[in-house]
């Protein structure tokens, strides 16, 4: 996806490019998902073979999967912004960007969810004015280096005029990325229910759990897509309310 093809996107094309980010650097997004996932299951699967309740392993395990859960975020937001702007990173690159960028990333998490739960408490619509409206603030915080706050402000800005749009757009993502863990799950349920028509009910068990167990991984290596998608609104909203395309073709033409 070339720099120079910045341009207005409609929903479609905005889900489209997400899908095409995410099969073109696949391997850097699976294994920033696997890293920042698979330590804080490490340290479960060990406190667990040790048998009781540890609870300062419990601890560490909140606080890892706090913390590197938006260290991945942070991650696929340099992935996704790269790739949409014509250039490539690595995953060990993407990790190493976004690690200072922790603190401000928790920050805005819990400031939105704050405001969004506020928000659905008077009767909903604030709350999903306040999700849509903030929707872009995370690709800000990354994207341009700047505080929480003027993040904030920052995707209030660019989202006015197009929360509806938004709105879509979060719907059409979650319904993606939710639709094969149901089909797995589904398919899982119809064979389960035959094999325990026959009396195998312990294969039945065992399919379940394994059933269960690959519909999670899928969703797993799914959640880069709607960080992508914010990404790639990110920039739309910016190519909408700033011609962000013509200020990135005069740079590039800029002469040395």
């Amino acid at each position: 996806m070339a720099s120079l093809a910045l341009r207005p996107l409609s929903i479609g094309e905005v889900i489209d490019a997400s899908f095409q980010v995410y099969r073109r650097h696949f391997s850097a997004l699976a294994t920033i998902v696997l890293v920042c996932n698979g330590l804080p299951v490490l340290l479960q699967v060990y406190g667990r073979s040790g048998g009781g309740i540890h609870l300062a392993l419990t601890l560490v395990y909140a606080v890892l999967v706090v913390v590197l859960s938006l260290v991945a975020t942070g991650a696929t937001v340099f992935v996704v912004s790269e790739s949409y702007l014509g250039r490539a990173i690595t995953a060990r690159e993407a990790l190493s960007r976004a690690l200072p960028f922790v603190v401000p990333l928790i920050v805005v998490s819990l400031s939105v969810g704050l405001m969004a739960f506020v928000g659905f408490l008077l009767l909903v619509v604030p709350g999903v004015i306040a999700v849509c409206g903030l929707a872009v603030s995370v690709p800000a915080l990354v994207v341009e280096s700047t505080s929480p706050t003027d993040a904030m402000g920052r995707s209030w800005g660019l989202t006015r005029g197009y929360r509806l749009r938004m709105f879509g757009l979060f719907v059409l993502i979650f319904l993606l990325i939710l639709i094969p863990y149901v089909a797995i799950m589904g398919a899982v349920g119809v064979t389960a229910a035959v094999l325990g028509a026959t009396g195998a009910k312990g294969l039945t068990t065992v399919l379940i759990l394994l059933g269960t167990v690959i519909a999670a991984i899928v969703q797993l290596l799914l959640s880069p897509l709607y960080q992508a998608a914010l990404v790639i609104a990110y920039y739309d909203l910016r190519v909408r309310k700033e011609g962000f395309d013509l200020e990135l073709l005069a740079s590039v033409l800029q002469p040395a």
